[in-house]
């Protein structure tokens, strides 16, 4: 009687009954109006700026409130800014010309041969024999992928190669656990990018600037010294949060049944398949770290792999194989999402964003430390929701940076180290990193943009306090200071 008199009060409550009367497409086209208001205000933007700033801004509502394929919802969203004059029909053409999507097709390629030849399967053979609890499995693969910053200096090329292995893991574990993985594994693959100074092209540029501009420069060594700790610290933390926040609470130890062939692969030697593609991946892994010296992008080298993996009677699989293995739906995304960044810098709107941010940064000229460092970090940090591409923002922000350095008489090495550490958080939207990119959208397993935006809400404060707690305890300890 009681449940009934209360469903019945929740029910006939008006203000209850006006929000489930305001459907989600009303809730979304009253946004976009408000947005288009705030834009058509902004007297420093011209025409095409501003029809560029609210398609960008369309589409990252669609990606996050709506289950509007996330490839449509880009390519419509170029198609509008030409159809508005605000761009030519160039920038859609040319968007699969973006070096990230031929690395992704060469990816794509790879890491289905690394799962046909079998070691793949190898790889995770080994971490499940080490525990056989699901949370530590978990742990082993993090501790894999946090491994391999030193030796590929790309979060897209280490997003890459774990691609097939946590294919082959998820095999392992319910639908919802696969989700939890499926997004685990790109962000600590970005949150391990501080580490070392090959973690990310970003850190490259941005010391290049550094020295160019105010002949200083951060070493290696250095590097790692004020790095590691911290990529250490956020690791952990990001995987305590992914884990407590999304990890099922009865998720238990990993399935039986198949515990003697798993033995019985692990003591067999690798066969020459196995052993090919091992070679190719070692080689692939020197070429990319030695990208200064021969002069091939990480994407071509990626697809040069892909062509020896599929090379007839000398290869892995065949090329029916490798085309049925790229994602052609994640690859139409990827480009059109980059154009809509691409946009972004081209009309101008990067630069009006800069130069208020800016603005706002020589306000502090007078400032005490803490309020210096937070406003770096609050700057660094946000980057990433307007300036999708890693490198853009080192190339957009380090130059800026060196200016109020300079206008505010502080340490511009310590001003650019802890912007490139804050510009490497970028764990928000799927488009904020290719690594995110990589995994979105799966058509095995994928995870969903809500539950990214949700997860992020809670990392970027703690990386933030995180990084205010080392500059003021550690980094200044071993020298970093402003």
């Amino acid at each position: 009687m009681i449940e009934g008199l209360e469903k019945k009060t929740k029910k006939d409550h008006p203000l209850i009954s006006r929000i489930r009367a305001f459907p989600k497409p009303m809730v979304l086209v009253v946004l976009h109006i408000l947005f288009l208001l705030a834009i058509v205000l902004i007297d420093d933007l011209d025409y095409r700026s501003k029809i560029a700033l609210f398609a960008f801004l369309s589409a990252m509502i669609l990606w996050v409130a709506t289950k509007i394929p996330a490839g449509f919802v880009a390519i419509s969203l170029i198609a509008f800014v030409i159809i508005m004059n605000a761009a030519e029909p160039e920038l859609l053409y040319e968007s699969l010309s973006e070096e990230v999507v031929w690395l992704m097709i060469g990816s794509f390629i790879i890491g289905n041969a690394v799962k046909e030849s079998g070691l793949a399967q190898r790889l995770i053979l080994i971490i499940l024999s080490k525990s056989k609890e699901k949370g530590r499995v978990l742990a082993g693969v993090s501790s894999v992928l946090f491994a391999s910053v030193f030796f590929i200096p790309s979060t897209s090329g280490r997003a890459a190669l774990a691609m097939p292995i946590i294919n082959q893991l998820r095999q392992k574990y319910t639908e919802k656990e696969q989700n939890v993985l499926v997004l685990l594994a790109p962000i600590i693959i970005l949150m391990s990018t501080s580490a070392t100074l090959i973690g990310a092209g970003s850190h490259l540029i941005g010391i290049g600037l550094l020295e160019s501009t105010v002949h200083q420069s951060i070493s290696f060594i250095q590097w790692f010294v004020w790095g590691l700790p911290f990529a250490l610290v956020m690791t952990l933390v990001s995987f305590l949060v992914v884990k407590w926040t999304l990890w099922p609470k009865n998720g238990g130890k990993m399935p039986k049944g198949d515990q003697t062939a798993e033995t019985s692969v692990l003591k067999k030697q690798l066969n020459p398949t196995e052993k090919k593609t091992l070679i190719l991946l070692v080689s692939l892994i020197a070429f990319w770290m030695t990208e200064s010296i021969h002069g091939y992008d990480i994407a071509f080298v990626a697809m040069v792999g892909a062509i020896l993996v599929m090379a007839p009677n000398y290869g892995i699989i065949s090329w029916k194989q490798g085309m049925k293995s790229v994602s052609w739906n994640l690859i139409l995304f990827v480009a059109a999402a980059a154009a809509l960044g691409k946009i972004l810098v081209e009309t101008g709107v990067v630069k009006w964003l800069e130069k208020e941010m800016l603005a706002f940064l020589y306000l502090f000229t007078d400032a005490p430390d803490w309020q210096i460092v937070l406003v770096i970090l609050l700057v660094s940090v946000t980057s990433h929701l307007y300036i999708t591409s890693h490198t853009t923002r080192a190339i957009v922000f380090i130059p800026g940076f060196l200016l109020f350095s300079e206008a505010i008489g502080v340490n511009p090495s310590t001003v650019v180290f802890l912007s490139l550490i804050g510009m490497n958080y970028c764990v928000t939207f799927p488009v904020s990193s290719k690594a995110l990119l990589l995994f979105y959208e799966d058509e095995g397993a994928s995870y969903n943009a809500r539950t990214l935006l949700k997860i992020s809400v809670l990392l970027m404060p703690l990386y933030i306090g995180v990084m205010m707690l080392f500059y003021f305890s550690y980094w200044q300890w071993t020298g970093l200071q402003l």
